[in-house]
């Protein structure tokens, strides 16, 4: 499946909509789409932006071939005129994005599309599914790294994964949220994740005895050795081996970078047993691993347990992001322009006022503290409006007016960026260790209350006073409409 045109990676309804588009005359009409999320997984105070080079690579290949557009025809629902127009089909408009790694709040454009109506369509589910994966992954990763305490993290959950493009971005992933690498050897030859991996149980079951496994893989691997001591007995004869086997092979070569991992039983307890023994042997210098179904409350409990850990192998629950699966951004209508060049905003109206669209053509500022560097919050504003840091700010909740704060002594910076314009790539593609240095700079500007795992402090996103005016402007003309008499 390495031939796929991944514009046709969209659903239905975008292309019969982009066929109505452009029978109706309106489908060069310039549009303002925005992708932005409501809730943040596992209840947390913030998600971190992931997918960002996947879409520009996707950008950068759409167009329809022949195929396509032979399937498309066999359809028998599009006009044939609009066929034609798929042939010279290419992305004209503008994009802007939050760079990856960035901490990001439900409510906030992540991305924002301005392109000609049929353009800003079609590419709406690609965007969401790559921002949707790799965010959620990312913001997954990042939760078990900070709960692994400066210990490393490796990824371990390609055999787990939903399928092998998961699995892959996964791993891209969990890096931009701190992981120090992978096991998925695919993901290094693409994106250089670091891959790394020592042995399974089949090794040691292979061998007549575990003690022989164990010094056939440091004979053959001095310098990366890491046994896995649970296959038989972890107490009883994994560990003994493992010591007999380093003393024998390794420490007469001055080899002291070595390890053991566990994988099943009572890790908190076989984690304190080993290292034990480990030190009465003389091999302080000797690490423990430790996987088996990890996420960062067990991690967090077995670290309050004084588990003797020094890294972690994390799988299922990190590249399915398995406690809640699913990150949930959108991809919705903000603004149109008319002829005259004119931004017309646009609202999306529910009874569940969750889902009610914040219009407009949009900008966001991040407001740092001068003093300590700290995100104190961020306001949404209309595009061509302009915070002045040198005076003070009065910045208010969206959804209780009368809360207001003002902000002195702080620096504002924008965070879209300005990715394609005019269809032509314009943002430098930061190389991915890059991304994960920035990923982690950023979210150190973060108060510790916001990084809680349970019940962290609501960051705010405000609104500009001139953007909160137009939106309820617009939700009084809707009133006003829904109550006019048929």
């Amino acid at each position: 499946m390495t031939d796929l045109n991944y514009t046709m990676l969209c659903d239905f309804y975008e292309l019969t909509m982009g066929n109505g588009y452009f029978k109706s005359g309106i489908h060069q009409r310039i549009c303002y789409f925005d992708v932005f999320f409501r809730t943040v997984p596992d209840k947390g105070g913030y998600a971190i932006a992931a997918g960002l080079d996947q879409i520009i690579e996707y950008i950068q290949q759409l167009r329809f071939d022949k195929k396509d557009i032979e399937y498309l025809r066999s359809k028998g629902c599009f006009d044939e005129q609009f066929l034609r127009w798929l042939k010279y089909f290419r992305f004209t408009g503008d994009i802007w994005a939050v760079p990856e790694g960035t901490p990001v709040f439900p409510g906030e454009p992540v991305i924002t599309v301005r392109a000609p109506a049929v353009e800003a369509q079609l590419v709406e589910t690609y965007l969401l599914l790559q921002f949707n994966h790799q965010s959620l992954i990312a913001t997954k990763a990042n939760r078990i790294v900070r709960a692994a305490q400066g210990r490393p993290v490796m990824e371990f959950g390609s055999r787990r994964a939903q399928g092998g493009d998961a699995a892959i971005m996964g791993a891209r992933a969990s890096y931009i949220g701190g992981c120090i690498g992978t096991a998925c050897t695919i993901s290094d030859q693409l994106f250089s994740v670091p891959a790394g991996g020592t042995m399974a149980h089949s090794w040691i079951q292979m061998f007549d005895s575990e003690y022989e496994a164990f010094k056939t893989y440091c004979q053959i691997y001095p310098h990366n050795a890491t046994l896995l001591v649970d296959t038989y007995n972890t107490l009883k004869s994994g560990i003994p081996n493992a010591i007999r086997v380093f003393k024998e092979v390794l420490v007469p070569q001055g080899i002291t970078n070595f390890a053991i991992r566990m994988d099943s039983g009572d890790i908190s307890y076989l984690s304190k047993q080993a290292r034990k023994m480990l030190d009465e042997a003389g091999l302080q210098c000797c690490k423990i691993s430790a996987s088996n179904a990890l996420d960062e409350e067990l991690i967090q409990d077995l670290l309050m347990q004084g588990a003797c850990i020094d890294s972690f192998g994390v799988g299922e629950r990190m590249i399915t992001a398995r406690s809640e699966p699913v990150f949930g951004a959108v991809y919705k209508l903000a603004a149109v322009e008319t002829g005259d060049g004119n931004i017309q905003p646009r609202i999306k109206i529910s009874e569940n006022t969750s889902k009610i669209t914040t219009p407009h053509f949009k900008k966001v500022y991040r407001l740092y503290d001068r003093t300590t560097g700290k995100a104190l919050a961020d306001q949404i504003c209309v595009w061509d409006e302009t915070i002045d840091d040198s005076q003070p700010l009065t910045i208010f909740d969206p959804n209780a007016v009368w809360k207001t704060k003002k902000l002195e002594n702080f620096v504002a910076r924008e965070l879209l960026q300005p990715i394609f314009q005019n269809g032509k790539l314009v943002y430098r593609r930061p190389a991915l260790k890059d991304i994960q240095t920035y990923c982690r700079e950023q979210v150190d500007l973060l108060w510790d209350e916001v990084k809680r795992f349970h019940n962290p402090h609501t960051y705010y996103v405000d609104l500009s006073e001139k953007l909160w005016l137009v939106k309820q402007e617009l939700l009084r003309l809707m009133s006003v409409k829904e109550n006019e008499p048929n």
